[in-house]
């Protein structure tokens, strides 16, 4: 039982409705209150000029290497030992025991996305659950939305941030 605009809900139907639209609504006020900032001349201004400024330079191609067994093996140590699980139901744990069964297939997968430039859309999904803040158990706003991923997404993410960040280093010329 929670409380959204002063009633009192019971139904989880109308319980999750609720959540969601108080999250898209957390996220339309923060949208709101950029564009808000954003009209001030002067801030205005300066996020233009730093686009003008980032365009005007020509840009390196990134090149994406492949993906070897010792990056995987590497992002695999990170990996928390977690119980919680994406929509997938696979813990991150089970992804770091069953690393030397799975290796060859995720390699693969991982170097397909690459050469194709796509990433898998079945990684695109999470679970939203509410996690209670602070303050009043049944006021729906003292909930913060958590996303719950797969593991299998957190591995892929972290392959394309490495291909990011290699390339941002080397073109950056000294400013990161």
């Amino acid at each position: 039982m929670l409380k959204s605009e002063g009633k009192l809900i019971t139904n989880p139907q109308i319980l999750a409705e609720s959540f969601n639209n108080c999250f898209s609504n957390i996220v339309e006020e923060s949208v709101t209150k950029i564009i808000k900032q954003d009209n001030n001349d002067l801030s205005k201004h300066s996020c233009m000029q730093y686009l003008v400024n980032a365009f005007q330079q020509t840009f390196a191609p990134i090149k994406l290497k492949s993906v070897t067994e010792k990056e995987i093996y590497e992002i695999n140590k990170i990996l928390k030992w977690k119980t919680s699980y994406g929509y997938d139901e696979v813990p991150s744990w089970i992804v770091k025991l069953s690393m030397p069964f799975i290796l060859s297939p995720l390699i693969y997968i991982c170097n397909k996305m690459l050469s194709t430039g796509t990433f898998p859309t079945w990684l695109k999904f999470s679970q939203v659950f509410p996690i209670f803040k602070k303050g009043n158990k049944i006021d729906m706003s003292d909930y913060r939305p958590v996303s719950l991923l797969t593991s299998f997404s957190k591995i892929f993410e972290k392959v394309i941030y490495n291909r990011l960040l290699q390339h941002t280093k080397k073109n950056s010329h000294g400013s990161i």
